[in-house]
């Protein structure tokens, strides 16, 4: 796997498009979004490349009726891109994902001013939460990051976490498999280790499962230790190990108990679907059709 914050300070905020269209929304009801790299593997199925034609993309994501886009940013430029087909079909950006390289310093300040850089863009458009998963020393393996570059890490992610604080949003800490190895020992370190008012979590939900070897116990464990820090939830089920090319609350992943847990823990996050296709992944459905049902289905299950 290669790819791979909300305005704390007013009830409500202003949701502004590019052509000047106001929207007040509260920060209790973001739209339920969905993930760029859901597209990008349905289109890598299919035979086609997403991007290559942003009108004729973002065109089919609206005939879902999903009404929020998570892109995956490189840099401010790739947003400019996006600017103009949402808006012009009507798709609202409550968060963004970023990748970023935090264990090492140089690399680490050029990534928040990537971030910062295309944070100042997002925040016009509504944008309020900004979820990044530090980059590993190697995607695929690899050595695990020591302690001093786990600390590092910490504590340029706490220094970005301020700073998009101050400009009104929310940073998000997402995670993979590989920073659950070794006893979670860098997952822990970076909730650990930083300000909950600077970094504020982005649970992506198959991804603690699977890094915990198929535990849902641990998937409702992180539910336990973290909750208070969830901002955001990205969404995905398997079926036998397997991602589904649908999302249904009954796979692997017990959704009726974890939206349960959700609901008596208080946590009102933001859902992004992130229901993506892998190699073994069985495919019933066209992408538009399986985005349909992931939003019945998790409205119904989240009663969003």
């Amino acid at each position: 796997m290669k790819r791979r914050g909300f305005m704390g300070l007013l009830p409500l905020t202003i949701l502004v498009t590019s052509s000047n269209k106001f929207k007040l929304i509260g920060e209790d009801s973001l739209p339920i979004s969905a993930n760029e790299y859901n597209w990008i593997t349905f289109y890598n199925r299919s035979g086609k490349t997403w991007g290559e034609n942003w009108d004729a993309c973002l065109y089919e994501f609206a005939k879902t009726g999903i009404q929020g886009f998570e892109p995956s940013l490189k840099n401010s430029a790739h947003l400019q891109e996006l600017i103009p087909y949402l808006d012009k079909y009507k798709i609202q950006l409550p968060s963004f994902y970023v990748g970023s390289l935090m264990h090492e310093e140089d690399e680490a300040n050029k990534s928040i001013d990537n971030i910062l850089e295309i944070a100042g863009k997002a925040k016009k458009l509504g944008t309020k939460i900004i979820v990044t998963n530090p980059n590993p020393i190697q995607w695929g393996g690899g050595p695990l990051k020591n302690d001093d570059q786990l600390y590092c890490q910490s504590s340029h992610l706490d220094q970005l976490g301020k700073e998009i604080s101050n400009m009104g949003m929310k940073l998000a800490y997402h995670t993979h498999d590989v920073e659950l190895r070794a006893g979670a020992r860098e997952f822990h370190h970076v909730l650990q280790n930083t300000h909950p008012e600077n970094l504020h979590f982005c649970m992506d939900v198959h991804w603690v499962y699977r890094g915990s070897e198929n535990s849902q116990w641990a998937v409702f464990d992180t539910l336990k230790m973290y909750g208070k820090r969830i901002v955001s939830f990205h969404l995905r089920q398997s079926k036998n190990g397997i991602w589904t090319d649908t999302f249904n609350p009954h796979g692997d992943i017990d959704y009726v108990r974890f939206a349960a847990e959700v609901k008596k823990m208080g946590i009102n996050a933001h859902l992004v679907i992130e229901q993506c296709l892998e190699e073994k992944s069985i495919q019933q459905y066209d992408v538009v059709k399986a985005h349909q049902i992931n939003l019945k289905e998790v409205q119904n299950i989240f009663k969003a």
